[in-house]
């Protein structure tokens, strides 16, 4: 039997034929990837055999070369195939490849379809190759055959938008199924009036008792009251726009721009207060000096601010200012808050200078020499000025001894009251300045000073009284004390006559003091060339009764004096 002759596309004994129809008998599964790997090798070699065709060599396929495809077919075939059984399925057989003039045929008509057909090879779902996972490696031409395929899907990736995924309309992810948890609600309408369905409760019209048509109607309203709104406040804008314009022009810089419209009338309102309060402050620090009047209005003293009485002659930077701010124990006087701050956190005095002579309770009296603390005793002077209309005693403090009564407390000796007295008085003066603060006044602290002047007195073995003249205050305070030591005299005393004499001697009390005194009481009579003193029972029952009623408190105590007169006094 003669021999037949081999063609270059057909195997010697059927394997080809063989292992297509094996490739066709399998799963679906196993299909898909055979087809795929069928399409990659396909495109590949259509790749090769454009590029052989541009170097004009004839295509020959040796049958090396298709017993080694073929081998390389049956071996991954049989690799398939040892895989569970599968039931085969019957397909009609493809036609054998032609030899010869039908192989370069079909080269020329692949080498114009890949002319034709510049997009990049898909795959069987339809996708383009978009990474390199999608070509067979195992060629030897991979590396080429990789970077022509990626050549011609970026040349076609600008207009080939297919392989991306598509973006979602609102109306395709919209749930059309949701609904408003308001019972009896059927998701229709907004509140807002914009929508017409609504899936929650803050959006729902039944919840806040309105229909739909109530909510229109609203959105309606208020879309017309911001129009006239927006117009309003545009024509109010232009009209003035044009008046500020106008009143700039006029005035310039000489009058303060208008206000109106910038904000709301309530700030405005706000602003005005300001203006008028800043004004006032103004005023009281920066009015006009005028001579002989007292410019200082309040001191800050302490935790207390006080307003003053009289001139003082403070520096005239100082005085000028209108409010003065003192420290309570050195009596330095500042401009501002700010550097009495300053000086109260350096300060150390917590107490007068001087000695302590006497202590009974939170009461003290400390005995300060003008020569030695002549500082404080000059700011004590100009302190007690702005209390005092007569008092002309500034700065020549040497011949003066002051004592100074405080009353202390956790922070300090706090400045009650003081009394100063001449070292060497001719005429016996006691008390040349006194002196309670404002803050301490009609609550017996004058008194227990008028007292205490009077016990210095009696130590001293002298008969004093104060230097006149005395002030309105002054004068009140010392009449009420000579009438208190009076009527307490005669309730004591249990003779039957009395001497003037004898009662100056026991109080310390200068005698025309006690006649000037007995005379307002209408104590003293003059009958058949005598003056009688006349005890009234009356007046002596009414002083009992305010004195239990005012209590022991505020009297000085003889036995807490630690005192012993200067020398040369």
């Amino acid at each position: 039997m003669p021999r037949r002759k081999r063609n270059a596309g057909s195997s010697s004994d059927g394997t080809e034929d063989s292992d297509f129809s094996a490739d066709h008998e399998h799963t679906d599964r196993i299909e898909t990837y055979g087809r795929t790997r069928r399409n990659t090798r396909l495109t590949r070699a259509s790749l090769r055999l454009s590029q052989s065709s541009q170097d004009s060599s004839p295509v020959q396929i040796s049958p090396a070369e298709v017993v080694t495809f073929s081998a390389r077919r049956v071996t991954r075939s049989r690799s398939l195939q040892q895989g569970p059984p599968v039931t085969p399925k019957k397909y009609p057989l493809r036609q054998s490849r032609s030899s010869g003039s039908d192989t370069e045929q079909h080269v020329e008509d692949l080498k114009r379809a890949a002319d034709q057909d510049e997009s990049p090879p898909r795959t069987p779902t339809g996708n383009t190759l978009s990474s390199e996972s999608d070509i067979d490696v195992s060629s030897p031409n991979a590396s080429h055959d990789e970077s022509l395929a990626k050549e011609l899907s970026l040349k076609d990736s600008g207009s080939d938008l297919s392989h991306r995924p598509k973006r979602r309309r609102f109306h395709e992810s919209y749930n059309f199924n949701m609904k408003c948890p308001t019972p009896g609600c059927n998701s229709l309408g907004h509140l807002t009036g914009k929508h017409e369905r609504h899936f929650s409760i803050s959006g729902c019209p039944l919840f806040h008792n309105l229909s739909v048509d109530e909510c229109k109607t609203r959105a309606s309203s208020r879309d017309k009251q911001v129009e006239e709104r927006t117009l309003s406040h545009r024509q109010d804008e232009n009209r003035h726009t044009t008046r500020h314009q106008d009143h700039r022009q006029s005035h310039g810089n000489n009058r303060e721009p208008l206000l109106e419209n910038i904000t709301s009338d309530y700030d405005l309102e706000l602003f005005r207060k300001a203006q008028a309060r800043a004004s006032e402050d103004l005023e009281k620090l920066q009015g006009q000096v005028a001579e002989g009047s007292n410019m200082i209005k309040t001191i800050v003293f302490g935790r207390y601010e006080l307003d003053t009485w009289y001139h003082s002659p403070y520096p005239e930077e100082y005085a000028r200012l209108g409010r003065l701010y003192m420290c309570e124990f050195c009596l330095k006087y500042m401009k501002s808050l700010t550097i009495l701050r300053r000086h109260m956190a350096k300060c150390v005095w917590k107490h007068p200078p001087g000695d302590e002579i006497y202590r009974k309770g939170n009461i003290s009296v400390f005995e300060v020499d003008g020569k030695k603390n002549k500082i404080y005793c000059q700011n004590l002077c100009l302190l007690a000025k702005l209390f005092l209309d007569h008092k002309t005693l500034y700065y020549d403090v040497e011949p003066f001894l002051f004592y100074v009564m405080t009353e202390a407390d956790n922070t300090g000796c706090h400045l009650v009251g003081y009394f100063s007295k001449e070292k060497n008085s001719f005429l016996n003066y006691n008390v040349s300045c006194i002196l309670t603060m404002p803050q301490y006044m009609r609550q017996g602290y004058g008194k227990m000073l008028i007292d205490f002047s009077y016990l210095l007195s009696k130590v001293e073995e002298k008969v004093g009284s104060p230097e006149r003249p005395l002030s309105d205050l002054g004068l009140i305070s010392y009449r009420s004390y000579w009438k208190e030591v009076l009527l307490r005299y005669l309730n004591q005393f249990q003779g039957k006559e009395i001497s003037i004499k004898e009662i100056s001697q026991e109080t310390a009390v200068n005698p025309v003091d006690i006649v000037s005194t007995l005379q307002s009481l209408q104590m003293l009579k003059y009958w058949k060339g005598k003056h009688l003193v006349l005890k009234r029972q009356d007046l002596i029952d009414d002083w009992k009764a305010k004195e239990t009623k005012r209590g022991s408190s505020k009297t000085i105590e003889p036995t807490a004096l630690k005192w012993t007169p200067p020398k040369g006094t």
